[in-house]
């Protein structure tokens, strides 16, 4: 699988995923679908930390027990994004991954799941899942795609890479809170790079900055395997464990060679949904504003994450749009209901996808790669639980930088829209929020615009944007406007 193949005829392969018309050979694809599996694995580890370690308002953990069963949260996540991902590959032909969406799974586990059953809460989010199923089927989500101006659209994916920088940053410790008003957020703990993970994902970078200047093929990759390799040394000697047993040790998983390779899966969650015990037990308003936020959320983080994906794999149109968009937006649509169904929460399309396009990958076949992979996980999640966040976190920082070279596309002498790209680019870091980027970006268009008396070069789906995320933003006091706890 060389970055050179030469077929006098091409294969059915090539011919379905269009791999040779995209610039692409089957090397890259399989070596770019590796690589985002990598960077995302560890959404197998962090799931069941988030939606199985919490108790329902009946007491009751995720799987219907009295204490957590986070293996078989684990053996699902990896099953329903291997699915998921593979229909992206095959349906939409897009180099695009999804599983559990983090920030979802927490409102899932600390929003819902305290005013009622888990079988309730899943429910819900397969309704939301329907309820954006039914905007895509008729074509109501495709034409607010369209809608959006290309330089915001442009805004988005720069704030992306930001957003996923910072990500890196954290999740390897380099950055951290203080605990203090200012600065919050700081290097390290007490402006020092004091512990063995952080000099890990120190190390980590600098390989792969180091490898990509040299134009290494798959440079990302071989930083994440070689730095997990050096993770595994460093525990092997230091015995550090996690952040939870110890403040120096490892933000999320210990970096040790299993004790067993592979296990049987554990699926038991399958189905385990109630889709409408949630109007029994928390009644009907709430069920609209629960179904809203998620929808919301969901409906636009994905939104930018294609464009963010298309722009790097310089996949997009004249007008900012990927290929195929209805087709990425219903796979999407179907696995935010899918995730409910099977109780691993709603499962949505992944930024770290464009870790694997910055690896060459250019269609669907990436995709299918990388959902095998989560398939295998399944079985091999002891092996795939051996990556640490300080190992994964370098492709982030890299992906990072490679998506801020987007930014010169953005007229910045132009206030009307440099404005709204300052805020929606700015914003996703600093409030970790995708959604609420998008959201300050879309809410400022539109002031301008209507400020400036231009309200004729605004597309009407703009208003109904704006007017859905006025209410995004202030989801709370109408809450307690309308009595809701």
């Amino acid at each position: 699988m060389s970055d050179t193949e030469t077929t006098s005829e091409p294969t059915a392969l090539h011919r379905y995923f269009k791999i040779a018309e995209r610039g692409s050979t089957i090397g890259r694809e399989v070596r770019g679908g590796v690589v985002t599996f990598f960077t995302m694995a560890y959404i197998i580890v962090l799931n069941p930390l988030i939606i199985g370690t919490v108790a329902d308002v009946d007491g009751t953990f995720l799987g219907g027990g009295d204490a957590p069963d986070l293996a078989a949260v684990a053996a699902t996540t990896a099953l329903v994004a291997g699915v998921l991902t593979i229909a992206m590959g095959v349906v939409a032909n897009f180099p695009l991954a999804l599983a559990a969406g983090l920030g979802l799974n927490a409102f899932v586990a600390f929003g819902l799941a305290s005013q009622m059953t888990w079988a309730d809460a899943m429910g819900l989010v397969v309704m939301e899942g329907l309820v954006i199923l039914v905007l895509v089927l008729t074509g109501f989500r495709q034409a607010v795609f369209s809608a959006v101006p290309r330089q915001l659209k442009t805004a988005i994916s720069v704030g992306i890479g930001l957003f996923i920088a910072l990500v890196g940053f954290v999740n390897a410790g380099f950055v951290q809170s203080t605990g203090n008003p200012s600065p919050p957020i700081g290097m390290g703990e007490g402006g020092s790079l004091t512990t063995w993970p952080v000099a890990v994902f120190c190390a980590g970078l600098i390989a792969v900055i180091v490898l990509y200047s040299l134009k290494l093929r798959g440079a990302i990759l071989w930083t994440i395997i070689g730095t997990t390799v050096l993770a595994v040394v460093v525990e092997s000697i230091a015995d550090l464990g996690t952040s939870a047993e110890n403040p120096g040790g490892w933000n999320l998983n210990a970096p040790q060679w299993p004790d067993q390779i592979v296990d049987l899966p554990d699926f038991s969650l399958l189905g385990n949904f109630s889709l409408l015990g949630s109007w029994e037990s928390v009644g009907v308003v709430s069920v609209l504003l629960f179904v809203f936020t998620l929808m919301l959320a969901d409906f636009f983080d994905t939104m930018g994450t294609m464009v963010a994906v298309g722009a790097e794999g310089r996949l997009l149109d004249e007008d900012g749009n990927p290929p195929k968009t209805t087709q990425i937006l219903l796979v999407d649509s179907v696995a935010a209901a899918a995730g409910g169904a099977a109780s691993v929460s709603s499962n949505t399309s992944y930024i770290e996808s464009a870790s694997g396009v910055g690896e060459g990958a250019r269609t669907g076949l990436a995709s299918v790669v990388t959902g095998i992979c989560f398939l295998l996980a399944t079985f091999l999640a002891p092996v795939v639980a051996m990556v640490p966040n300080e190992a994964a976190a370098p492709a982030l920082v890299l992906v990072g930088f490679l998506m801020m070279g987007q930014v010169r596309e953005i007229a910045w002498d132009d206030l009307e829209i440099a404005i709204p790209a300052f805020l929606t680019l700015a914003l996703m870091p600093f409030t970790y929020s995708i959604s609420t980027g998008i959201g300050a970006g879309f809410l400022s268009y539109v002031i301008i615009k209507l400020a400036k008396g231009k309200v004729r070069e605004l597309h009407p789906l703009l208003w109904i944007i704006a007017a859905l995320f006025v209410v995004y933003f202030a989801i709370t006091p109408i809450e307690d406007l309308l009595g809701v706890s």
